[in-house]
């Protein structure tokens, strides 16, 4: 459901793709300069002065195909290019590799014995002597200068994985890539997945053959036990893997979202979450021995995030402060998501922010003068602004960055010594070109102007509601063409509702993720979207996990008294022709909405829904609602599939049969209750399509 995500992170990757970011940027060691592609090869630009110069030209990759990302060695004698890729699931993350040999110039393929466009992952160390990869779930290692390959694992297969993740940690945690060098280049540190025990879930493929084809899914349903995952690291000296000692309940297992080397190479640093993810453990492991334990704990009534969830969506990298004698960690313990730091051994805990209001995602810190970059929206939380709070004085208030001409959603990428940043901002109301800019004094790097434009192009208005239940929730609307406010108009509302996402940002991108809007508003309807208690908005921990074990019935009930007072705000809203509509989570809202209140919502568009809580994956489910075997009746009270019976409306559902996240049998079981309640309904399967 992490897919769903899509209103900043869309926004993001579509300016970023705009000025010309094709991967995440990658900087030089000293943290002055990065790399780009250019029509001339591979470039790195030093800042402040924006000096091109030429690291490799085009020519010496001897290759037609498009080069997808590239890595650099420290020493910038060895790039690596990922070309030829093909998808896992929902990103491009594996392909070919090249190694491009500057000091010989010579170009060879990595893998060349393995399946075409199956190697994944490849990084070089530190020393630039070896490269590491991942293909068909195993590890391996290539030496460079005796161009010798040594295949670290040996059992990998399909349910067996090495160095990567089954579909649920991609899924649910975002890990993909599950190997780590260590700092000083010797050690490598690898997750090894058994989810043998994991049944497959099976789609079928109906189209491509007069018999159908069965396609095979390892997927943990809420209420199974997930995979065994465990850390090893592997030795170039000994040309062993020794497994990290992490330990925890046999019975109901764990996971393991996060885990790096600390920056001298002595320790390996790992999160580690309980099957209810309400206990959050930190460990450090011995990684010649192998001997591991528990340093921090942190429990939660209701769930813990893991580790990228607030290190600007990052999945990899630990952050360290003091030149690695403490570390830095986000918890929401007090009510609000605050900042720590935490010494290397666990036993000292400083507070580095200490505002009543969240921090949303860390930027990055300086080093020097202690400064610690993160972004936060104090009093609007449709918003995104760069603030700093100083480590040697956490108790003054936290300094807001972004100039206060900047009214939207500002966005940030820092170089590692929190110097400079690439930045750009949008809203509503306003756009601000990307640009370099010095930090903190938020200065563009050539001492011209940030240039501030109107935003034209967006026809969102912001608007609050309050609910008799005294829950104020945000919203957007966009009004139809030749609007006449002495009218009455039909609505739409655009939902998702549950903690995956908002919908209500104030972006520049509200709408777009309704199809044909624009022939929505010229045909006279106005479109609207609230956001309720659950969704990840920084309003407090209160607010985000008032949802817990109730999905379903909290952000429904929200929903609904919020559309009625959106009635009595506005006149011109037409109470007799509300309509819903939403994807995914937003599709189970939906239903819900439609099915619950039945005498508000008269009209449901629901695409790839899921219609009985018991049909999803168990670390997106189990972290919001518990175990089935324990608390079966908030499953049952949650569902859409119960309340079925209630349909008095127009319903449109749409799912793909080809969907592996939100599986079709969520369709078929919906479709066969509103038949057994003898209920009119409009049905369209799409073969073979995906949730997207």
């Amino acid at each position: 459901m992490n897919e769903l995500k899509n209103g900043f992170l869309l926004c993001l990757l579509f300016i970023c793709s705009a000025v010309g970011f094709a991967q995440d940027t990658q900087w030089t060691k000293d943290g002055n300069s990065y790399y780009q592609s250019s029509a001339n090869g591979i470039v790195k630009v030093t800042l402040p002065t924006m000096k091109e110069d030429l690291i490799m030209g085009r020519s010496k990759f001897k290759s037609s195909k498009p080069i997808k990302s590239f890595t650099i060695s420290d020493n910038e004698k060895i790039i690596l290019i990922f070309t030829n890729t093909k998808k896992v699931w929902r990103y491009e993350t594996r392909g070919d590799y090249y190694l491009v040999n500057l000091n010989t110039e010579k170009t060879i393929q990595l893998g060349e014995d393995q399946p075409e466009s199956s190697l994944m992952f490849a990084k070089i160390n530190s020393a630039g002597s070896k490269i590491a990869y991942v293909s068909k779930s195993n590890v391996y290692i290539y030496d460079i200068a005796n161009n010798k390959t040594t295949k670290v694992t040996t059992n990998g297969q399909r349910r067996f994985i090495n160095g990567t993740f089954d579909w649920v940690y991609e899924e649910e945690f975002d890990c993909r890539d599950g190997i780590r060098w260590s700092p000083d280049g010797n050690k490598l540190m690898y997750w090894e997945v058994d989810a043998t025990p994991t049944r497959d879930f099976y789609m079928i493929n109906n189209t491509d053959s007069t018999y159908s084809r069965i396609i095979p899914v390892e997927y943990p349903k809420v209420g199974e036990a997930p995979s065994n995952v465990r850390l090893l690291v592997y030795d170039i000296a000994t040309n062993k893997s020794t497994p990290l000692n992490i330990t925890g309940d046999k019975e109901l297992k764990y996971y393991i979202p996060a885990a790096e080397f600390s920056p001298d190479s002595k320790e390996v640093f790992i999160q580690q979450l309980d099957r209810k993810q309400q206990i959050s453990n930190i460990w450090t492991a011995n990684p010649s021995t192998g001997a591991a334990k528990v340093i921090y704990t942190e429990k939660d009534e209701a769930w813990i995030d893991c580790k990228n969830s607030w290190d600007d969506g990052l999945p990899s990298g630990w952050l360290w402060l003091d030149g690695g004698k403490s570390f830095l960690w986000v918890s929401e313990k007090d009510g609000w998501r605050h900042a720590y730091k935490i010494s290397r051994d666990g036993k000292t805990e400083t507070k580095l922010t200490n505002d009543a209001f969240d921090v949303i995602d860390i930027k990055g810190w300086n080093e020097k003068t202690s400064e610690l970059f993160f972004t936060a929206s104090p009093t609007n939380a449709t918003q995104r602004y760069l603030y700093s709070s100083n480590m040697k004085t956490p108790k003054k208030p936290a300094k807001r960055i972004s100039p206060s001409n900047l009214i939207g959603t500002c966005m940030y990428d820092l170089n590692p010594t929190a110097t400079y940043a690439d930045f750009v901002a949008v809203g509503s109301k306003m756009t601000a070109n990307s640009s370099w800019i010095n930090l903190p004094a938020h200065t563009k790097i050539n001492n011209t102007p940030i240039e501030i434009k109107e935003n034209t192009n967006s026809k969102a208005e912001f608007f609050q509601v309050t609910t008799p239940e005294n829950v104020t929730m945000d919203g957007w609307m966009i009004k139809p063409d030749n609007f006449d406010a002495s009218k009455k108009y039909p609505v739409l509302f655009f939902v998702y509702g549950e903690p995956a996402s908002t919908t209500v940002n104030d972006n520049g991108n509200s709408g777009r993720g309704i199809p044909n809007i624009d022939i929505l508003t010229k045909t006279g309807y106005l479109v609207m979207s609230l956001d309720n208690r659950g969704t990840p908005a920084p309003k407090g921990r209160a607010w985000r996990k008032a949802i817990y074990r109730k999905i379903g019935q909290i952000n429904i009930k929200d929903q609904a008294l919020g559309t009625l007072e959106v009635i009595k705000q506005y006149p011109f809203v037409d109470k007799n022709r509300i309509a819903i509509y939403g994807w995914s989570g937003g599709g189970a809202s939906t239903l819900n909405a439609l099915f619950q209140y039945p005498d508000i919502y008269k009209t449901g568009i629901a695409v790839a829904a899921i219609t009985n809580e018991l049909n999803y994956d168990n670390i997106y489910t189990e972290r919001y609602m518990g175990l089935p075997q324990e608390n079966m009746d908030d499953f049952t009270a949650c569902s859409p599939i119960t309340y079925a019976k209630n349909l008095k409306g127009n319903l449109l559902y749409i799912h793909g049969t080809g969907d592996d996240n939100v599986h079709y049998q969520n369709a078929e079981q919906l479709v066969n209750e509103l038949i057994k309640q003898n209920k009119q309904f409009s049905f369209m399967p799409y073969p073979n399509r995906t949730h997207s």
